[in-house]
């Protein structure tokens, strides 16, 4: 969804670059021929009666006089975020207090992402979880100047340095890698990534995708095992679900985000009148991004074939997630998250704030869980 995301974006302000700050063609000629799989925001936190249901939005530090639809794909598409970017940001001011000591030792983490990326909130609430000490880096997701170094050209990517600095790809692969590091005592990192391997293959479209092989397992021995999951089940339900957080329950973000005409609306209301906008740039960022995000979560809803209401669709896998975990267990590991939790947890807090986590929040039966795993990642009672 991130790599989606940043292609749709290049695309439009490659056109607005091209027409030198001019709108060239009917609007239909300026929406991304490939879907943007989902909207998110960064890492907020609060809950009970703390839930908010006003729009919050962050614009990149860039100018935007001549590519303003550009920016409006980038807000639209990338970030539903001012309100999770300020929050985000007494986190981490909060966490760098903590100074939190780990089980990865001197390893010292560097997370590339889009504040407002989904897959980027699933990384971020396991390393928050487990109380793991890791430095920002912000890509511009039209650009993606920040990560040149990489072949890769999607986020998440986390650098970990313990005196070699190596680059793990992958929401999931960093996810398993770095609770395998944790756990295992005899393989350092770059062993463990081996288990990881790279394949790359090219689509129905002839698109080259890159995956990667047991990406949602954690690597451990039989005795590690034994140790860290009650029983071999646990860790195959573990690995389905997760699984299931990437082939399923992301791309029923960007359809309900953008369900309405007044929900797309209300969220380029708010990005003009707290940006630095023209008249004319806010009229385009208001309602053509607004227009545009709202064809294409249409676009989105077709492909995945979600109902006409798209909301029974979150709500049913919302349920169908708490049904799994049931009522005698706290979370999906038990008394604690495991990756499975943290990966359901991440994707859901990125509609924090707005209409649609409203929504969620009163027609399904998540609270308590979501209560719990804020909590949880709050006070990182994953670190040892």
């Amino acid at each position: 969804m991130a790599a989606a995301c940043g292609g749709a974006l290049g695309r439009v302000a490659l056109q607005f670059l091209r027409t030198r700050g001019g709108i060239a063609g009917p609007v239909s000629s300026l929406v991304p021929r490939v879907p943007l799989q989902g909207a998110g925001r960064s890492y907020g936190t609060g809950g009970g009666s703390g839930f908010r249901s006003k729009w919050f939005w962050t614009l990149p530090g860039r100018r935007v006089s001549g590519r303003v639809l550009g920016c409006a794909f980038l807000l639209g598409g990338g970030g539903l975020g001012l309100y999770h970017t300020v929050k985000s940001c007494f986190h981490n001011q909060f966490a760098q207090q903590m100074t939190p000591q780990s089980d990865t030792g001197d390893l010292r983490l560097t997370l590339y992402q889009y504040k407002t990326c989904p897959f980027c909130s699933k990384v971020r609430a396991f390393l928050d979880y487990h109380g793991l000490p890791y430095d920002i880096v912000e890509v511009n997701p039209v650009m993606r100047k920040e990560i040149q170094f990489s072949q890769y050209r999607k986020v998440p990517i986390l650098l970990a340095d313990d005196g070699e600095t190596l680059q793990l790809n992958d929401s999931s692969v960093i996810s398993s890698a770095i609770k395998t590091y944790m756990i295992s005592k005899d393989k350092n990192l770059k062993q463990i990534l081996s288990y990881y391997p790279e394949m790359k293959y090219k689509d129905e479209k002839g698109k080259e995708v890159t995956e990667y092989s047991n990406k949602y397992w954690v690597m451990l021995g039989e005795q590690e095992v034994e140790e860290h999951y009650p029983s071999k089940d646990s860790m195959k339900e573990e690995v389905r679900w997760r699984r299931w957080v990437d082939d399923w329950l992301v791309h029923l973000i960007s359809p309900n985000v953008y369900r309405t005409p007044t929900e797309a609306l209300a969220s380029f209301d708010y990005i003009v009148r707290e940006g630095k906008f023209g008249s004319f740039e806010g009229f385009c960022a208001k309602y053509l991004g607004a227009a545009a995000m709202f064809i294409i979560s249409k676009r989105l809803k077709s492909r995945h074939e979600l109902q006409s209401d798209v909301r029974q669709d979150l709500y049913k896998a919302v349920n169908d997630w708490v049904t799994a975990i049931g009522k005698k267990r706290q979370f999906m590991g038990g008394t604690r998250p495991n990756l499975a939790d943290l990966a359901v947890y991440g994707v859901l807090r990125v509609m924090e704030g707005l209409q649609a986590f409203d929504d969620m929040m009163a027609h399904t039966s998540v609270q308590p869980w979501y209560e719990r795993m804020e909590r949880a990642t709050e006070q990182h009672q994953g670190k040892h």
